[in-house]
Order: structure tokens, then sequence, then C-alpha cells
């Protein structure tokens, strides 16, 4: 197997746990000893690091003082056994670059940096955007979620981000697989899957790591799939990655980090609430997703693992 680049290989990007508390925001206060406890199991399981202030990880719900510390909590939680690469999405470069500092300053061993959030960044902003965060000097994986944007990284823009000096991966959540050999056909960057119900595709076409939200419930089975597909036993992974595509395709719906934290839960994780503007998941959502991954669960207790 081919050695894993700075920003690849299966990075979780984590769940955020909160604890009921009426002094805090919507009656939520983050539980960060549950949090340190979660990023020590996912790297004690495998994974090669976390990422969090994601989507996932509710970023956009919390205060600064708590967006500063769960970056913090993380570092101390993964040590030396994995990397901690911390979201630094903003609406302005400026705002960004700020995040991408104090992640420097933390520990943090690279950035994970959406395009401008909340405003449609005409073409020459976006790589404005990027080479703004570059100047603080952790390697960059620029994150492509057209869904949430509006705007789409689309191969020949990836290729000039590619020219910024420390934008080095992609995180690929378009769902169209066709982008990894055109990506790779018009520059050098290390292409990091970014959808879970995609990800095996991803990874046959050169994807070199997965940025992902259900190891987060199955984080040693998760980093089976990605080591037997770079180990060239696709056979094998395609039978792990069929028995939990279903459960994997809610990765890429509107209730994920609900979905998720429900799955944390089956599985007899902590996944707690979420902040506004999330809400419960709805009885029929619910249903969904407790049948998908049961379905999962039952298969893996039904099987040996792969000696990988």
């Amino acid at each position: 197997m081919e050695p894993r680049s700075i920003l690849g290989g299966v990075i979780v990007a984590t769940a955020l746990p909160y604890k009921e508390d009426a002094s805090a925001p919507a009656g939520l206060a983050v539980d960060y000893d549950r949090f340190a406890e979660h990023c020590d199991w996912l790297v004690s399981n495998g994974c090669d690091g976390v990422g969090p202030n994601g989507s996932l990880g509710e970023y956009s719900s919390l205060t600064d003082a708590e967006r500063r510390r769960v970056i913090q909590v993380a570092v101390e939680a993964v040590g030396d056994r994995g990397i901690v690469v911390a979201g630094v999405h903003g609406p302005g470069s400026h705002q960004a670059k700020y995040w991408a500092e104090l992640a420097a300053e933390d520990g943090a061993k690279g950035v994970l940096s959406l395009p401008p959030t909340m405003y449609r960044a005409s073409r020459s902003q976006v790589v404005d955007h990027y080479a703004a965060i570059s100047e603080v000097g952790l390697p960059i994986m620029a994150y492509n979620n057209p869904i949430d944007t509006k705007v789409d990284l689309v191969p020949d823009l990836v290729a000039e981000l590619a020219q910024i000096e420390n934008v080095v991966a992609i995180k690929e959540f378009s769902g169209d697989v066709r982008r990894a050999f055109e990506i790779a056909e018009l520059c050098d960057i290390d292409i990091i899957a970014g959808a879970d119900d995609v990800v095996f595709e991803l990874l046959l076409d050169g994807a070199v790591g997965w940025f992902a939200g259900f190891p987060n419930a199955f984080p040693a089975e998760s980093v089976e799939i990605y080591t037997l597909v770079r180990s060239g036993r696709i056979d094998e992974a395609r039978e792990l990655y069929k028995a939990l595509v279903a459960i994997f395709r809610w990765d890429s719906r509107v209730e994920f980090v609900q979905a998720i934290k429900l799955s944390m839960e089956m599985v007899g994780r902590y996944g707690g609430p979420s902040r506004p503007p999330r809400g419960p998941l709805t009885p029929e959502h619910e249903a969904g997703v407790r049948a998908d991954m049961q379905r999962a669960i039952d298969y893996l207790a039904s099987r040996t693992p792969a000696l990988v």
C-alpha cells in the first residue's frame, strides 16, 4: 500500500456532544470531557486523526470561545497518535484566516475550509479566500460542498487552487465520482473522499483519504474499508461497503448530524442532542436511520473481520 499523504487516511469529522445546561446557548453546553474521550476512542480504533469544527461538529452553532476550545481539547486528546485537521470555515477570508491562526497556535496539523460561506463567491474571490488562509502556513484541505455553499469547486478551479502554496488536498463532496480522474488530469493535489456513500468509488479512482462522518459510529470498520481498498483487496472491501452503504447514505442528507448521533447511540456511544437550527429527527427519519443502522449492526455481528 502506498504511503498516506499528510492529510490522507481516515480523518473523522467529529460529532460534538452536548449536555443540558440552562445557562448555555439553547440550553446545551459542550461536553468537553465526552468529546475528549470520543477523540481518544476514534484514534484508538485506528483512525488517522480527527476533524473538529466541521458541519458535523456544528461549528456554526458554537460561540467563539467554544469553537477554539474544541480544537484545543481534540489536540490534547489525540496527542502524537494522529492529526487534528481543524475546520476554519467562515464567511470572509479574514475570519477563516483568524480561525486558521488559532488552530496553528493550538497545535492542529492542518485545516479544512469551505469557500466563503453565506455568500455565492466568484471564482477570483474563492482563490483569494484560500490564498489568505495559506498565509498561516498550515496544510489546507479545500472543501467542495456545492449543496451548502452554492459554490462549486469544479476541477479546473481546483487546479487553480492547487497552485496556492499550502493547498494540498480537496475534500470532494459533490457526489460526482467522475471528478476524481478529471482533477488528477489537471493538477497534483490529494483527493479526499468527502461523502461516505461514495467513498468506495472515490478510493478506487485514486482518493488517498476519507474525511468521514460514520466512522463516529464505525471507526474500526471504516479503517478496514479504507485499508482493504488501498491494499488492492477490492472484493473484500466491496462486501463490507455494501453492508454499510445504506446507513452511509445518511451522511449526504440534510439530517446527517442527527442521523450520525443516533447511530452512535445505537452502538453504545453517546450521541445526544444538537443545537438549533437542528432539531430531533422526525419519526419517519428516525425509523429509517434505525432500520438502516440495525441492518449494518447485524451484518457486522455476523462476520469475521478481515486481517488488515
